[in-house]
């Protein structure tokens, strides 16, 4: 039976989002904590100090992902896992990826606190380099553990400077040779569960303090080249012109129509790089490049809305005279999260009385990764205004309290739930 009236530390948890905020802060309130770079190897050494002061077990792996345990009454289950990550964006925020770790941390001293002994180990993870990265490789982390990248492509990545990947690995406690046995799998971890902000505007503008995840956005992308003539700006009739910049055009606002108008207001679209030749006020444009991104929370609904572009795009370069030819960047599928860790998350939260809500995520998570070995799910906690990878994201104590205290709780459910395969 679980005790009802246990709860997470708020003001400690609160200091502890204090604490690692430090670690990058800039001139302009935001943090500069790009993986690998010295202000996150130091937040690394903050975060390893704070298990160990705990008693709990600490281990770098070899991506460089940081591990801490609490053992469990049975040694031979799986552990449940939580965690994210805490490195940042470029002047980004102090609740972005970190609230997730530092709730876990906050999770492992509560259960040391009231001296509950668990049936699994419990354990949290900081994963490697999720956000963007001078080496090319996000969600570095998760990928590495769960088999989504290979031993060559790790090896052959490096920055602008032309410092390997596998140097910074090193530098940060990782090694190539800890990749070798291969990914993790259900007997290592039973469950994993990852807490992030929202970094949207569902939960706050419905005053839903807890989000319940059910998918994580599939994301399609793909190069696009408009070709059409250059000729004088001047000397050349409208009638006479093949603008490739006004075909691309037609094309991009093709893509936004498209996705304002799709049933499902979590399909999105967007257009956010642009290249231009030969880029001259006095010449129509030759040549435009540009990349085009659609997410949605089901194949079907991205299915939906690449056929239905793609039929506008013919259309569109007949009428315009213009060339157009396209490269797949990336279709990864929507990673719907486990049934199980949903129903625990809902249910935990009905005992604790806290309001949630399903909702899809419209980023990209680590916990997409684990969903292919193991059970995964996700909470959300809301972001005031909406706003995140800026100085600007905050989140409610309020909000996280609630969340850190249905995560408590969920974990709980799951080791009491979850059979000896895990």
């Amino acid at each position: 039976m679980i005790d009802t009236s246990l709860r997470i530390n708020r003001d400690r948890l609160e200091h502890s989002i204090h604490e690692l905020a430090v670690y990058g802060l800039n001139g302009q309130g935001g943090l500069d904590r790009t993986a690998f770079t010295p202000a996150e190897l130091e937040a690394r050494v903050w975060l390893m100090a704070a298990l160990a002061d705990g008693g709990f077990g600490v281990r770098v792996d070899g991506a460089a992902n940081i591990w801490g345990r609490r053992d469990g009454e049975h040694l031979e289950l799986p552990a449940i896992v939580c965690g994210s990550h805490i490195d940042t964006v470029p002047n980004g925020g102090k609740y972005d990826g970190a609230l997730g770790v530092l709730m876990a941390l906050e999770i492992l001293r509560t259960l040391n606190d009231k001296g509950i002994v668990t049936r699994h180990p419990f354990e949290l993870v900081s994963f490697s380099a999720e956000e963007p990265n001078p080496f090319g490789l996000s969600t570095f982390g998760s990928r590495a553990v769960t088999g989504k990248l290979t031993l060559e492509q790790i090896s052959e990545a490096k920055n602008v400077e032309g410092k390997p990947l596998t140097e910074a690995l090193e530098e940060a406690g990782g090694s190539l040779k800890g990749l070798g046995h291969g990914p993790i799998s259900k007997e290592e971890v039973g469950a994993f569960v990852e807490v992030h902000i929202e970094q949207g505007k569902r939960l706050i503008g419905r005053g839903i303090p807890v989000g319940v995840v059910t998918a994580i956005t599939g994301i399609y992308r793909e190069e696009v080249t408009v070709c059409g003539e250059a000729n004088h700006a001047g000397t050349t009739l409208m009638e006479d012109r093949c603008d490739a910049l006004t075909a691309a055009a037609e094309m991009i606002l093709a893509a936004e129509d498209i996705c304002r108008t799709f049933p499902a207001a979590e399909v999105v679209g967007t257009v956010g790089q642009l290249r231009l030749l030969p880029n001259a006020p006095n010449i129509i444009p030759a040549e435009v490049g540009f990349l085009a991104e659609f997410r949605g929370e089901t194949e079907a609904q991205l299915h939906a809305v690449v056929n239905e572009w793609s039929d506008r795009f013919q259309l569109l370069g007949q009428r315009r005279r213009a060339a157009v030819t396209r490269k797949l960047i990336l279709n990864q599928a929507p990673s719907p999260m486990d049934r199980t860790v949903i129903e625990a998350m809902e249910r935990m939260a009905g005992m604790l009385e806290i309001p949630s809500l399903r909702l899809g995520s419209m980023a990209g998570h680590d916990a997409a990764h684990l969903a292919s070995v193991t059970r995964s799910g996700m909470l959300f906690v809301p972001s005031i205004d909406g706003k995140s990878h800026c100085p600007e994201e905050e989140s409610r104590m309020d909000d996280i309290e609630h969340t850190a205290n249905v995560l408590l709780y969920t974990l709980l459910d799951l080791d009491i739930i979850l059979d000896t395969k895990g």
